[in-house]
């Protein structure tokens, strides 16, 4: 049975940075990403990488935030530095077996998520 904990959310202001963890159990599969859903929006992906360290980020957070992996661990991580008030949101972790190239932000491609993490950044 997979399971996705997320941990690490919490409140900064802007500018601040947090690390968000990603703890995977029953899982050694190909991909794992970062989603983020505000209020109204539609759930959005960030940041991904493969079990080779190939990463994706999505425009929005590229030269902010890193996304990386400890494989013994079976955890994967996302340093988010000189946030902003519109990177308020629910952060979840995404896993999926397949190699899912340009599909990585798709959030319908993913088989297994976890419940999600606050993040809320203020001026």
């Amino acid at each position: 049975q997979v399971q996705l904990v997320e941990s690490g959310g919490g409140s900064v202001q802007a500018g601040g940075s947090l690390r968000l963890s990603c703890k995977a159990s029953g899982f050694n599969g190909y991909c794992m990403t970062w989603f983020r859903q505000a209020p109204g929006q539609r759930r959005e992906g960030i940041a991904s990488i493969d079990s080779d360290g190939a990463t994706h980020y999505d425009d929005s957070v590229k030269g902010r935030f890193t996304i990386s992996r400890d494989k013994p661990k079976n955890t994967v991580y996302l340093q988010m530095n000189s946030l902003k008030p519109e990177d308020t949101a629910i952060y979840y972790c995404a896993a999926d077996f397949r190699y899912l190239e340009a599909r990585w932000a798709d959030a319908n491609e993913y088989t297994y998520w976890g419940q999600g993490t606050q993040v809320t950044v203020s001026s």
